[in-house]
């Protein structure tokens, strides 16, 4: 009777150590990407395979920066969490969704999210973000730092007016930040 209790309370255990993972509270993982370019690549001369013999003068897409279009500061939901969110459009025409100064906590199954819902402070916004339109741009890199992710192209801007670091697992948001034009 005694080895049978043993034996269910360490699955229970386990089974809990597996869906929490609560050693992720005491450890970060800290990113630090720059920003991409998205720079088209210079075209080549007639008749050669590179760019050499090109002029040497710059494409009006390859001069153009990274421009922001869009940018907000995170509140905290589940978790404190802090940072910026900027939506850049790239040389190349495409978007990054950047994550600047990010600071969370750590977590399972942690996603970063595009959506059309409302940022709300307080508890009344933890659980909004899956009830309309919402794209996930993949699993959050790290609980810390500067990341970036790729939007998908012809992805509808205006439609996604917030971004949020979506807990799958227990569907919350730990934070997230409303995109206003910038």
């Amino acid at each position: 009777m005694v080895g049978v209790a043993l034996a269910v309370a360490a699955a229970v255990v386990a089974a809990g150590l597996l869906l929490f993972e609560p050693w992720k509270l005491w450890t970060d993982e800290t990113v630090s990407e720059a920003l991409p370019t998205g720079a088209p690549a210079a075209p080549a001369a007639p008749g050669t395979s590179g760019g050499s013999g090109t002029s040497g003068a710059p494409s009006a897409a390859a001069a153009q920066p990274p421009q922001t279009v869009a940018r907000g500061t995170f509140i905290s939901h589940e978790h404190e969490t802090k940072g910026t969110a900027k939506v850049v459009r790239l040389a190349d025409g495409s978007h990054t969704l950047r994550l600047e100064g990010l600071d969370t906590s750590n977590g399972p199954d942690l996603r970063v999210w595009l959506t059309d819902a409302p940022v709300k402070p307080g508890t009344e916004g933890w659980k909004v973000f899956d009830d309309g339109k919402h794209i996930s741009l993949g699993k959050l890199k790290g609980n810390k730092g500067d990341q970036n992710y790729e939007i998908p192209a012809g992805l509808d801007l205006a439609t996604y007016t917030s971004v949020t670091i979506w807990c799958d697992r227990f569907s919350v948001s730990f934070g997230a930040a409303e995109l206003a034009k910038a």
